[in-house]
């Protein structure tokens, strides 16, 4: 019998963890896939690719370990903390989860705005669009979004490229790379283990993800992520604090991003216990997983919310509940990036 894909990515996930026997006998990939990564580079470096540079400077923020790092919360944070030091951000994103681009070449964008749907421009952009009024574009071509960005929005004076590290075809001033507990896992590059790059690769800040309380490596900046409250999906007027959840019946907790476990760890330490559902990143919902549940409250993120919200079958079932969550960061690395910013040279 064929394993399903959940199962087998599921099996790969603990794979990426130890140097165990599947890990070994992917290494010789592993091998083949630095190699290209090390031509891809020194292409860019040697200027056999070209780079463009953009007239406003450049933060790209990403991660080196496949799958969710916590990119989202974190772009949020960053887009408040450039507008508190009195810039005008934008963003442009991939757009992941959204409709492909219809262009040969890749180059078509979108602008994302609260009408815009999850699917087609992207789950991601589409929160980071409504948490932050920001302007945001996705395309699968980075420079074309960024490019499209600044004709739209002449204001804008600084761009933030959203899960970006791996494309050099975009400039780029500052980079920040984001981890989480996992770390590096076995430290080993796809498919033997979870790296897109070396976790040794160059970088401007550090920043992991961590429960409440744990410290961060030497050199890196802690983020934490709080969520305190939930809004019903059917009415966000209606809000409770998470600790009042606990008396409204049974719990079921369900998360179609990239490293769930880390949202069932906040209902936790807010006290709560449910019945966890896994599904895979950037899930479509358009299976209606809530249909089989029977618990009377059901929590979910604020990423797999926006795409509940346009399913019809879903978006008003009173049980569910969306829990938002907050990046808490140490406002010294703010500080960092104004400082590395104003250091750029003026055309």
């Amino acid at each position: 019998m064929s394993q399903s894909p959940k199962t087998a990515e599921a099996i790969l996930t603990r794979a990426w963890m130890q140097r165990g026997p599947l890990a070994c006998l992917l290494w010789p990939l592993s091998l083949l896939f630095a190699l290209l990564i090390r031509l891809r580079r020194a292409a860019f470096a040697l200027g056999l690719k070209q780079s463009t540079r953009l007239p406003v400077p450049v933060i790209v923020v990403g991660n080196v370990f496949i799958g969710g790092t916590g990119k989202t919360p974190f772009a949020i944070w960053l887009i408040e903390a450039l507008r508190a030091a009195g810039y005008t951000p934008g963003l442009i994103s991939r757009g992941y989860g959204g409709r492909q681009s219809s262009a040969a070449d890749g180059s078509e964008v979108r602008e994302v705005d609260a009408g815009s749907k999850a699917r087609e421009v992207g789950d991601e952009p589409l929160l980071i669009a409504l948490r932050t009024a920001c302007p945001v574009v996705v395309g699968r071509r980075r420079v074309a979004a960024a490019q499209h960005l600044l004709a739209a929005h002449p204001q804008v004076d600084v761009i933030v490229s959203d899960d970006g590290l791996q494309h050099y075809a975009l400039g780029r001033d500052i980079e920040i790379v984001l981890s989480d507990a996992r770390g590096a896992g076995n430290g080993w590059l796809l498919p033997a283990g979870p790296l897109r790059e070396p976790a040794t690769r160059r970088r401007d800040f550090s920043v992991v993800n961590l429960p409440a309380g744990a410290a961060p490596p030497s050199g890196a900046f802690a983020m934490i992520l709080h969520g305190e409250t939930a809004q019903q999906l059917a009415d966000p007027s209606q809000q409770m604090r998470l600790a009042a959840i606990a008396g409204k019946g049974r719990i079921a907790a369900v998360a179609g991003i990239g490293n769930p476990a880390r949202f069932f760890t906040t209902l936790r330490q807010a006290g709560l216990s449910f019945a966890e559902v896994a599904l895979p990143d950037h899930h479509d919902y358009s299976d209606n997983p809530f249909a089989a549940l029977t618990q009377q409250v059901i929590l979910i993120t604020e990423k797999d919310a926006v795409k509940c919200k346009a399913i019809e079958a879903i978006k008003n079932d009173p049980r569910i509940w969306v829990v938002p969550v907050t990046a808490r960061i140490d406002g010294v690395l703010a500080e960092h990036i104004v400082e590395k910013l104003r250091e750029r040279p003026t055309a």
